[in-house]
């Protein structure tokens, strides 16, 4: 058992309160790349400003959900129609998550969304006129039958033939082959999901990743619908995550990922 200090004490009756909450994909993600980083987050919940990078990916993924929207009940969705409101949405989110910008670099973060707005609207493979069967879809599912918690997730979009997409911000060009791998989890879990609340198997994925590359460039992959292998894969990590947590198991990973975890200074001073 993990030694925490007096000023902790308050909030530290983490196991029932995280095990009562629906585990989801990123916590799942969270948790297996780096305990302690879950136990800054989701127990003592330490406040942390939005970085620029995470403020430019929010704005993104609230356009696109406004872009899915929009096509579902016929409004304009080009980019002239949505520029007033990516403006608008920029400057409120602002208000409500501030972020701290170094002079001059909240322009050109704010260039840069809009840049990869502009260069999904041109090269979507998403036909305009294609009504969507979902946007973000909040769905749950109880998993009591396999000894598990509540899972639940919120997908992005759901096309019309039943195809699942997921729009990510990225930095650096994905490797199509390690694209599956790292998302798997995300995936399965979107699959049993969207069987759970359609009673349909999936057609497949769609992961669209918006690459901020000095030219902006949209890397789309394509991954069949799930397997029970995937399936059992994913609830052994729940089963695994349960276990963890019950055992107060809040271990670090340090690796290459610590250069840009907005934790790494407690992690390094000793904040347990």
């Amino acid at each position: 058992m993990i030694a925490i200090h007096p000023e902790h004490s308050a909030v530290m009756d983490p196991v029932a309160r995280i095990l009562d909450e629906p585990v989801s994909a990123s916590r799942l993600n969270l948790f297996h790349s780096c305990r302690l980083k879950f136990y800054f987050r989701y127990v003592l919940k330490l406040p942390k400003a939005a970085s620029p990078a995470l403020h430019v990916g929010k704005t993104v993924h609230s356009m696109l959900q406004e872009w899915s929207k929009r096509r579902w009940i016929g409004k304009p969705a080009n980019a002239e129609s949505l520029r007033p409101h990516f403006d608008e949405h920029w400057e409120l989110s602002l208000e409500n998550e501030p972020v701290a910008f170094e002079e001059g670099e909240e322009e050109v973060e704010r260039n840069k969304a809009w840049s990869l707005l502009e260069m999904y609207l041109r090269e979507t493979p998403i036909p305009v006129a294609e009504k969507p069967m979902g946007v973000e879809v909040s769905v749950e599912r109880d998993l009591s039958e396999h000894g598990l918690p509540r899972l639940r997730g919120i997908i992005d979009l759901v096309r019309a033939n039943g195809e699942i997409v997921d729009f990510k911000t990225s930095a650096t060009t994905p490797n199509e082959e390690q694209v599956l791998h790292r998302n798997e989890i995300q995936l399965t879990a979107y699959g049993v999901l969207y069987r759970e609340a359609t009673g349909e198997v999936e057609t497949g994925f769609e992961l669209h990743h918006l690459v901020k590359t000095k030219v902006p460039k949209l890397v789309v992959t394509r991954h069949p619908p799930i397997t029970e292998k995937q399936q059992e894969k994913l609830f052994r990590s729940i089963e695994s995550f349960v276990d963890g947590v019950q055992r107060e198991d809040w271990v670090a990973s340090p690796g290459l990922q610590c250069a840009s975890c907005e934790f790494f200074n407690e992690c390094k001073g000793g904040l347990l």
